[in-house]
């Protein structure tokens, strides 16, 4: 998403939010082929495959940058650092309706992530197809991303750290994760966002703020379970 974004306003010829989704879903769907096998896509497999993807497409969006006019490279990287500062009325209502939608799509099935959390034979056992239940969750996850990518730019770790710390408050099921998490990811990014306009005399980018919280978090949750499993 974040590459298709940037190729778009580098060109500035095509649509930013229909350029980042047709790459998200690019992304996901290299990243689910790589990690298919006869006995479908592990968790583990998918996560490295990911990784290496997107590897590739950070590489192609450093190509973007070194090749665009120079006019329009500080619009890519202050939008590749994530802000809001941008923000108004007309790209709220592009981003509303993908973001609503796959919302949802996400609302609805959340009862089938706790299925799928419990592993592929435990999924058969009740009757339902683990890969197309991936599947069906992954394409509105790629939808919701790629929107809010397309308007606020590339905001890290906001969709891998607050999931985990509503898990933590709330507990495992998702049927009470999904929209916790959607609501406290949302409030937290705005008082982020206050937070980044007060701080100095010019705006930091949100991205800087967010990976500084959430990379100490997943290292303290990392020696969290290296600890419980040592026990």
């Amino acid at each position: 998403a974040a590459f298709g974004a940037a190729l778009a306003l580098s060109l500035g010829t095509i649509p930013l939010q229909g350029t980042a989704f047709v790459f998200g879903l690019l992304a996901v769907g290299l990243s689910y082929f790589l990690a298919l096998t006869r006995r479908g896509v592990a968790i583990v497999t998918l996560i490295l495959a990911g990784i290496i993807v997107s590897g590739i497409f950070t590489a192609l969006l450093t190509v973007v940058q070194f090749l665009t006019d120079p006019f329009k490279l500080q619009t890519i990287v202050h939008w590749t650092m994530g802000n809001l500062h941008n923000a108004n009325w007309a790209k709220v209502r592009s981003a509303l309706g993908p973001i609503l939608a796959g919302s949802l799509w996400l609302f609805i099935l959340r009862w089938r992530m706790n299925v799928l959390a419990l592993g592929d034979e435990e999924t058969r056992a009740v009757g339902l197809n683990p890969e197309r239940e991936k599947l069906l969750i992954l394409l509105p996850a790629t939808l919701v991303a790629s929107a809010a990518v397309a308007v606020a730019g590339v905001i890290g770790m906001v969709g891998l750290a607050f999931p985990h710390m509503v898990r933590m408050m709330v507990g495992p099921d998702n049927r009470i994760t999904t929209p916790v998490a959607m609501a406290f990811g949302g409030s937290f990014l705005l008082l982020v966002d206050n937070f980044s306009r007060t701080a100095a005399v010019f705006e930091i980018p949100l991205g800087i703020f967010t990976t500084l919280i959430g990379g100490p978090f997943f290292i303290y949750l990392l020696k969290k379970n290296r600890m419980q499993v040592s026990e």
